[in-house]
């Protein structure tokens, strides 16, 4: 007869496995190496991390509840809530992720034509470029008309702007 399935038993192997997972993943951008799907990966499975954590803290309540009754576990809890609400102002930098959203806002609002600047391309050669892959393009269209008409995803078409040798 198998033995019942406890929180236990799922929850801390999850947890160990998610944690290393968020460390390499977390590193690998940290160092600048995070080519591929190392962002998306470390941003997507954080919620394995937090389920896993979650499931953990519900095993070992009662451990957890003590531990939290220590001067080190107020003082680290404290800290981390510190931390965390520090976390949340730019305190006067101007930050990668604040840039991100009206960049990529510009670029994808902007007619074909004004992108080609940007891309280091003529207008022409970014409508054929267009062309080639089976979307009709017009300098006066921009990425995100063309991602509504076409029903084609808006980073697959700056792929194609930013990316030449981007698949079909």
């Amino acid at each position: 007869m198998a033995k019942p399935t406890t929180v236990r038993s799922w929850a801390t192997p999850l947890t160990i496995g998610a944690f290393l997972m968020m460390a390499a993943t977390g590193m690998l951008m940290f160092f600048g190496w995070n080519t591929g799907l190392t962002t998306v990966a470390h941003q997507w499975l954080s919620w394995f991390f937090l389920l896993g954590a979650g499931g953990h803290i519900v095993a070992n309540w009662r451990p957890f509840r003590n531990h939290l009754k220590t001067r080190w576990g107020c003082i680290c809890l404290l800290c981390s809530a510190a931390l965390l609400a520090a976390s949340l102002f730019t305190w006067g930098r101007v930050t990668g992720p604040q840039l991100e959203r009206p960049i990529m806002t510009a670029l994808v609002d902007a007619p074909l034509s004004s992108l080609a600047g940007v891309a280091g391309m003529s207008p022409e050669d970014m409508v054929r470029r267009f062309n080639a892959h089976g979307i009709p393009a017009e300098q006066k269209r921009s990425v995100r008309k063309l991602s509504i008409q076409y029903h084609v995803g808006i980073n697959r078409l700056l792929g194609l702007v930013f990316l030449p040798d981007t698949p079909d």
